[in-house]
């Protein structure tokens, strides 16, 4: 008795073992790192709420080869060394094969090396520095590239605002704003406009009265703010209060800038990769979902984040395997319909879709709205 007693005990904890074990095997983990926190929070955010709500649809009919997925989000704040840590932990404690993120260039591209020396699928749903996908075939993005945005916002000044004097205001330190402002000074002129000035300013700055001093007085018919929405915030009040009304044009680092700006956003353009106000059957869905779960409306990021999610899935179902090696290979083969439009990849896996120009315009009762303009399609 004394020795099944003892025998007992072993056999309970064993088959307390393999039951978890059996258990954790129907559960694959994706990672995520994102900036839930710090200046560009809200970026970060909407992606992984539009990843999660894609796992809680995938896990709802059934999960991926008979798995269901968790996933794993950390907080890299927007800071390009805490997103290698991030990177780190998630790929060697939490053992992890997919990562979506980050959100912003520069911390996505902290990690993209050792995503490809590891054979990790990195996806990031906004991260549009050309150079992002350069390390390797394991890198992935569901969003245009900072050049066609530039050539974008250059055709959109010129032949639908007439536009033919430019100016640029650009974050000079940071390599979103800079490619940005580069591709459009270049496609305008290419188009026959000139740049009347071109004046840039340090991240962190708040004050930007001398660079629009200098901006109003070569008498611009356009300015081009390729920066994100804190700042454009800042701009768009300054630029009115110095007297100039002309349109502002941006890029979709403008998102959420109808919550944190006032009418001095008027007449403001911006390229989107969404609009919450699409018919698309499928985009109309995702809006109408995102809404009952988070209470609020859907954006572009969260769109971002749902497809960069489902890019994912789709590679995994189309090679029945969790394997990266088969994964990406298939989904560099991916053509099909996704919330923000129809994806194809390129041959250095950047998204061929389009570009949807959005106006800021007010509702009548004070509040600000995206209102579509205009679809620009890829070449």
């Amino acid at each position: 008795m004394k020795k099944l007693s003892l025998l007992l005990p072993a056999l309970c904890c064993a088959a307390a073992f393999w039951g978890c074990t059996k258990a954790e095997s129907d559960t694959v983990a994706i990672g995520a790192v994102f900036p839930l926190s710090g200046p560009v929070a809200n970026y970060g955010t909407e992606s992984r709420d539009g990843a999660l709500l894609a796992i809680e649809e995938i896990n709802a009919a059934g999960g991926l080869l008979g798995k269901q997925l968790t996933l794993i989000a950390e907080d890299d704040e927007g800071n390009a060394e805490k997103s290698l840590n991030a990177f780190t932990k998630l790929t060697t404690k939490d053992k992890v094969s997919f990562i979506l993120g980050s959100s912003t260039s520069g911390a996505t591209m902290s990690m993209t090396q050792q995503a490809q020396a590891n054979k990790v699928i990195l996806i990031s749903p906004s991260a549009t520095n050309v150079n992002v996908t350069n390390p390797g075939d394991y890198i992935f993005r569901a969003c245009f590239i900072d050049p066609f945005q530039g050539v974008v916002g250059a055709e959109f000044s010129f032949n639908d605002l007439g536009s033919r004097r430019a100016a640029i205001l650009y974050d000079g330190g940071a390599d979103y704003n800079t490619d940005l402002a580069k591709s459009f000074e270049e496609h305008f002129k290419t188009l026959g406009g000139e740049v009347v000035a071109n004046e840039a300013y340090q991240t962190g700055d708040v004050d930007f009265n001398a660079q629009i001093t200098r901006i109003k007085s070569q008498n611009p018919d356009v300015v081009y703010l390729p920066n994100y929405y804190n700042d454009v915030a800042l701009q768009a009040k300054q630029l009115r209060a110095l007297g100039i009304t002309v349109p502002l044009v941006g890029g979709d680092g403008w998102d959420t800038l109808i919550d944190n700006a006032g009418e001095e956003a008027l007449n403001g353009f911006w390229s989107a990769g969404f609009n919450a106000d699409t018919t698309d059957p499928k985009g109309q869905a995702f809006v109408k979902n995102f809404l009952a779960k988070y209470k609020r409306p859907a954006s572009q990021f969260s769109a971002l984040g749902y497809d960069t999610m489902m890019l994912v899935a789709d590679g995994i179902k189309a090679a029945g395997t969790f394997d990266t090696a088969a994964v990406k290979d298939a989904m560099a083969k991916i053509d099909g319909a996704y919330v923000t439009g129809n994806i194809r990849f390129d041959a250095d896996r950047n998204p061929i879709k389009a570009v949807e120009i959005l106006e800021i315009v007010s509702q009548g009762d004070g509040k600000l709205v995206n209102a579509y303009k205009t679809t620009v399609n890829p070449n």
